[in-house]
């Protein structure tokens, strides 16, 4: 199943109130079709649940969504209630990002336990059951080793049923065979099992690993496989006429070769043509449909969202 293009833009930065309006509102007039916001408490700036709220407020058919909530930072249930009330006041336009968390910086800060992977994998599993249950509609309860729900009914119920699309990203087999079996998007991610952004990173975007990366999520997927969509979030996106140079000079950087930056998964460069023909042939080589770009490039990247978007 080939899905249509889909393009979003996530934002950062210090920004006051006019200029979150005009940002938001900026997105929605060039096609984009979802604003994102990260989740961190080291190197960002306005808490996503907020925004995400008030540019769901000043726009029309702009979806809004995390990328991605950290399921340690706040209980599942409560979040649950959060984005089903969001989901309600924005008339059903709110997906929820969700990850199971890997900025240490974040967790060491505060004060919180940095377990393992497979620990917050595992309870990030557990806190999908509890949302979902949370959605129903109806009295459930949960035993898990993370997570205990007794009796308990959500209100209010979101408008999309059964419930707001899942968008999880991960880079590593565990993680993405999780979102195979439950997301409605995946975010196909570098692997941040260093706990901060690194060389390693870069280096886990190349093209050989990000087709492993889509053969991960196809084995957690089984047969849903082709309703889901892939995303990319391209950190390192331009247009220009040399798009050679460009990677030339970004390569070292990451201590890969210009070819193998060129074919990266978090790199995009080249004319609008050119842009826009390499992401048709990753649609058809990875299935990455879902494409996203920051606030520092989503104006210079509009004309490809032009073209594409919905294609």
């Amino acid at each position: 199943m080939t899905h249509p293009f889909r393009f979003g833009v996530q934002i950062g930065g210090a920004l006051g109130a006019r200029e979150f309006v005009d940002l938001a509102r900026r997105v929605e007039g060039l096609g984009y079709s979802t604003l994102y916001m990260p989740d961190h408490f080291v190197d960002t700036d306005l808490a996503p649940m907020v925004g995400l709220s008030m540019a769901a407020a000043v726009t029309s058919d702009l979806r809004v969504s995390a990328l991605v909530f950290a399921n340690d930072y706040k209980h599942p249930a409560v979040l649950a209630k959060e984005i089903a009330t969001l989901d309600v006041l924005s008339d059903g336009r709110v997906d929820l990002g969700i990850g199971a968390g890997w900025m240490q910086v974040d967790y060491d800060q505060l004060g919180m336990p940095y377990d393992r992977p497979g620990v917050r994998i595992a309870r990030l599993a557990e806190a999908l059951a509890v949302i979902r249950g949370c959605w129903s509609g109806r009295s459930f309860s949960f035993e898990g080793e993370h997570y205990r729900i007794a009796d308990h009914t959500a209100t209010p119920a979101p408008v999309q049923q059964p419930g707001p699309p899942i968008l999880i990203g991960g880079g590593g087999p565990r993680i993405l065979r999780l979102a195979g079996a439950h997301a409605d998007i995946v975010g196909i991610n570098p692997n941040l099992r260093a706990g901060a952004i690194t060389a390693d990173a870069a280096k886990d975007a190349l093209a050989a690993q990000t087709r492993q990366k889509v053969e991960w999520i196809r084995e957690g997927a089984g047969e849903r496989f082709d309703a889901i969509e892939l995303q990319i979030r391209y950190f390192f996106a331009q247009v220009t006429d040399d798009a050679n140079g460009l990677a030339e000079t970004m390569a070292p950087m990451f201590d890969v070769t210009a070819a193998d930056a060129l074919e990266s998964g978090v790199f995009l460069a080249g004319t609008v043509d050119q842009i826009c023909d390499t992401l048709v042939e990753r649609r058809e080589t990875w299935g990455v449909s879902n494409v996203v770009f920051g606030n520092d490039n989503f104006e210079m990247l509009a004309p490809v969202v032009a073209r594409l978007a919905g294609t």
